[in-house]
C-alpha cells in the first residue's frame, strides 16, 4: 500500500467532506458496528428511521397536489375516498385526511405489486419484501401465517396522520386496504 502524503483536504472540498462523513457513518451503521464494540443498533435505527421517512415522502409525492387553496387538503382529481366503509371497521372520510387517502392508494399499489410476485408468501418472505420496499421492521406488525395467506399491518402514521394498511399476501390474490391507527401512542393491530 502506498501511503498518502498529501493532506486529505487537498482531495476534498467542503461539500465532499460532508458527503464522505455521511458515507462513513452509513458504512459503520451498515456493518453493524460503531467501533466501540456496540452493535450499532441506535445508529442503524436512526438511519433506518430517516430512510423510512424519505420513502414515505417519496411515495406520497403525488399527493402533494392534494393541497388546495389556503392550505386546505383536497383530493387529487383521480382520487376519491369511498363514501361507504370498505369493510366493517374500515376508515371513513372523517378519520383519514385527504393526504392519507391519497398516500394509501400509492402504498397499496406498490405493496400489492411486490407481494404478488412472492411465491408461497411466508411471514419471513413478506417481511423481506416489505423491507426491500423501504418499510422498516418496527412499522410492520402482526405478521402471521393463516393457511396459505400471510396477514400483516403497516403503521404509516406521519405528520399527524393516522394511516395504516392491513394486508394479506396470497400471490395473485394479495390485497392491501387502508385502516386507521390511533392518532398518538403505540400502534395497535387494527381490525
Amino acid at each position: 500500500m502506498t501511503p498518502i502524503t498529501t493532506p486529505i483536504s487537498a482531495f476534498t472540498g467542503p461539500g465532499r467532506t460532508l458527503t464522505a462523513a455521511a458515507l462513513a457513518a452509513l458504512a459503520l451503521a451498515g456493518c453493524g458496528g460503531n467501533g466501540s464494540g456496540d452493535s450499532g443498533s441506535a445508529t442503524r435505527s436512526t438511519s433506518e428511521q430517516a430512510a423510512f421517512a424519505v420513502m414515505l415522502d417519496e411515495v406520497a409525492k403525488p399527493c402533494a397536489s392534494t393541497t388546495g387553496p389556503e392550505g386546505e387538503q383536497s383530493l387529487a382529481p383521480t382520487e376519491t375516498p369511498p363514501t361507504e366503509p370498505i369493510l366493517p371497521g374500515a376508515p371513513t372520510e372523517a378519520q383519514l385526511s385527504d393526504r392519507d387517502w391519497c398516500a394509501s392508494v400509492q402504498h397499496e399499489q406498490r405493496i400489492i405489486q411486490a407481494l404478488q410476485a412472492v411465491p408461497d408468501p411466508t411471514p419471513a418472505k413478506v417481511r423481506r419484501s416489505l423491507n426491500a420496499l423501504g418499510y422498516i421492521d418496527e412499522r410492520i406488525h402482526g405478521l402471521q401465517q393463516d393457511g396459505k395467506v400471510t396477514r400483516f399491518h403497516l403503521d404509516l402514521r406521519e405528520k399527524g396522520g393516522r394511516l395504516c394498511e392491513a394486508g394479506t399476501a396470497a400471490g395473485e390474490e394479495t390485497d392491501v386496504v387502508p385502516c386507521v391507527a390511533p392518532a398518538t401512542g403505540s400502534f395497535e393491530k387494527q381490525r
